[in-house]
């Protein structure tokens, strides 16, 4: 055991140097985050809010027990489980480590998720504690880079940025300027998003247009072989002129000549279409020639 160390701080990081093995050494993943859950369990939530600010054994032991259980959750693919998980040992986001939140950023970031971390960052970072944390400054960056912008939140960055007593002037200036050229970025990208989709919506008019031009042709030539044929029509009995006009119904506008299945069935159609119209124009049905 370390000196000083208290037996929940030596249990502890023997069960983190076993998490660290498994992680990085036997990529066991699963046990690693056991380990990990077993080692923040036996420090239990102490006395206060425990931060990697303070030089006590157990803070720094839970602070790199949830760095290891972050990084054995994101390689399984449980990045969604990452934020509730560090949380139950940390309670409130005020009281997050800072390289527990920086891991948080970048994970969900990376997953393009960075919404997850809005309000968590934002409580963070109001926290009037966490501003004299020397970390204070770049966690506020990279909130904003990977999380504020990403989102088109730019109003809510300037007022962050404004509002920050630790900032110097220079790097508020800095940060304001990126600021500024993100959103230009933003607004060039809506831009250029609206035109694409002005001209896919112009295109399928145009093919929208084709087709109905096609169809009304058909219907048009449809009509006057129709038209055509109305004069022998009358001479078919009800029956055999409403199955005619099925069939015609069915070559023309439900069957898809393309389909390679349909031709046979439409051979089929055609050849019984020519059976009824040959009946047309048979004698049989010729009207009787009268003295």
């Amino acid at each position: 055991d370390a000196p000083g160390w208290s037996p929940a701080a030596a249990r502890a990081a023997a069960l983190l140097e076993e998490a660290a093995d498994l992680l990085v050494l036997h990529r066991d993943f699963s046990a690693a985050v056991e380990r990990c859950q077993a080692g923040c369990d036996s420090l239990g939530a102490g006395p206060g809010p425990e931060r990697c600010l303070f030089v006590t054994s157990s803070a720094e032991v839970k602070c790199s027990l949830c760095v290891v259980g972050i990084q054995a959750l994101a390689e399984m693919n449980r990045w969604r489980e990452v934020l509730s998980w560090v949380l139950q040992y940390y309670h409130v986001p005020e009281h997050l480590p800072p390289k527990v939140l920086e891991l948080c950023i970048l994970l969900y970031s990376q997953v393009r998720e960075p919404q997850v971390m809005l309000e968590v960052g934002s409580s963070w970072l109001r926290d009037q504690t966490n501003r004299s944390l020397p970390e204070y400054c770049s966690l506020l960056e990279l909130y904003l880079a990977h999380v504020l912008l990403p989102l088109g939140r730019f109003e809510g960055a300037e007022e962050l940025v404004r509002g920050s007593d630790v900032l110097h002037s220079e790097q508020q200036l800095a940060l304001l300027g990126t600021i500024d050229e993100s959103r230009c970025q933003w607004t060039r990208h809506e831009e250029m998003r609206s035109a694409a989709e002005e001209q896919q919506g112009a295109a399928a008019e145009t093919v929208l247009g084709a087709l109905s031009q096609k169809l009304l042709t058909m219907l048009t030539l449809l009509r006057r072989a129709l038209r055509s044929m109305s004069s022998h029509f009358y001479l078919l009995p009800y029956k055999k002129m409403l199955l005619a006009t099925f069939l015609l119904y069915l070559v023309v506008v439900r069957l898809d000549p393309a389909s390679p299945t349909s031709l046979p069935f439409i051979y089929k159609l055609v050849q019984l279409f020519r059976q009824a119209w040959a009946a047309v124009l048979s004698p049989i049905h010729r009207p009787p020639i009268r003295d």
